[in-house]
């Protein structure tokens, strides 16, 4: 659900942040739109921050502003597809305006297909993303790029959300499911059972843990929302026996992931420089890509740690990283009103309009929310400079979204 990662883009991400500021602070000639969520500079990530803050408003019972919709819906470009954001909607998308791509569409998509009223915009989004379909089955960030596990993904859960059939194949007759199998580190290799964000320049597979997070829910065709089930009993190991299916290839990642946070209760982050701090984002993704395989219990760990050290981390992030903690709760059947003493629903009703309807209030005291930098707008510029020299795509992010 974050931003999506490669090496490419840590190299990106590398170059560019030595040149950045310490602090992502918006940009003197950004102006934040009403209706949208946040304050900071919504040029790589204002679509993807309003899909995940409305539909977590929308999962916890609330009925997200109009005028917060309105805003998203109008982001939509004529051929049906979003980019990350349009500042100037009468500018026409492509050549020098806003530049689409398959992940800002696909997340509004999911947002908007799950509020319901928006067949219309919903219909187009999904025709544009369905039309970009690469011929090994899976999809690019962009119009042309090669597939990658986390736009393949995001894209497989928007149609499940949309109601279409995300399995369909197309031009060799290759399936979404074949595209992640094939990024799928197999099971002897190191990493085994994770998967890619796509394979590097020599072909070779990396395990990549958010590629992973996002893997398990494409091979189970599910998109950002998971509902709390029941729990399986005995813990996955990653096995290259039997049918190579789609509920293998999740069970192997989720294995893998366990076996990431076994220890510490959390992933680390590859950013260059924050290499010995904690991935907030990724292990929030890894608690709803357990639970939505089944592994309700390996689940409750991270989630427990996130639940003690991430609310500083949301604070300084923004409404994505509010929306990610507020679905992973939901995931395992938390409240995610009552967060380690936070109410994540009040946090994030605060950063944008005021929703329709109120969720139940928490009768927990939390603390003032500001609006802070956090290293989100970095990976979104690393994935745009990437993507526009054909390498590929970034939820949820999966970095982290201000």
């Amino acid at each position: 659900m974050n931003v999506r990662r490669s090496a490419a883009v840590l190299a990106a991400i590398g170059v560019l942040a030595a040149a950045a500021p310490a602090t992502a602070a918006p940009s003197p000639k950004a102006t934040v739109p009403a209706g949208l969520f946040g304050k900071g500079d919504p040029t790589y990530d204002g679509v993807w921050r309003q899909s995940l803050a409305l539909l977590a408003q929308h999962t916890v019972g609330e009925k997200p502003a109009d005028q917060g919709v309105r805003w998203l819906t109008g982001q939509q470009c004529a051929d049906g597809g979003f980019a990350s954001f349009r500042a100037d909607t009468g500018t026409a998308c492509g050549g020098k305006g806003a530049q689409t791509d398959t992940n800002s569409t696909a997340a509004a998509v999911q947002a908007l297909a799950a509020l319901g009223g928006h067949g219309d915009v919903t219909g187009r989004a999904v025709k544009w993303l369905k039309a970009l379909q690469n011929e090994d089955g899976g999809w690019g960030y962009s119009p042309g790029t090669p597939s990658d596990t986390n736009s393949t993904s995001v894209v497989v859960g928007a149609l499940a959300a949309a109601g279409e059939k995300p399995a369909g194949p197309r031009g060799s007759g290759k399936t979404p499911d074949e595209a992640l199998a094939s990024l799928a580190v197999p099971c002897a290799a190191r990493g085994g059972g994770a998967l890619a964000f796509q394979p590097d320049k020599k072909g070779e597979l990396a395990a990549n843990a958010d590629a992973t997070a996002a893997g398990v829910l494409g091979a189970l065709g599910k998109g950002f929302v998971v509902e709390p089930g029941k729990a399986r009993d005995k813990a996955p190991a990653c096995a290259s026996d039997g049918e190579a299916t789609p509920a293998r290839l999740a069970d192997n990642a989720s294995a893998h992931l366990i076996g990431a946070v076994g220890r510490s209760g959390h992933l680390m982050s590859v950013l260059p420089g924050a290499e010995n701090q904690p991935d907030y984002g990724n292990t929030a993704d890894t608690v709803v890509a357990l639970a939505a395989d089944g592994w309700t219990a390996q689940a409750k760990a991270p989630y427990a740690w996130l639940e003690k050290n991430a609310a500083k981390w949301a604070e300084q992030s923004g409404p994505a990283a509010y929306a990610q903690l507020i679905l992973s709760a939901h995931a395992v059947g938390a409240d995610p009103r009552d967060f380690g003493g936070t109410d994540l629903v009040r946090a994030l009703d605060r950063l944008g309009p005021a929703p329709a309807k109120q969720a139940a209030a928490s009768e927990k005291p939390e603390e003032k929310t500001t609006q802070k930098s956090g290293y989100g707008v970095w990976w979104i510029i690393g994935v745009c400079l990437v993507a526009g020299i054909g390498v590929g795509f970034l939820i949820s992010g999966r970095k982290k979204r201000p």
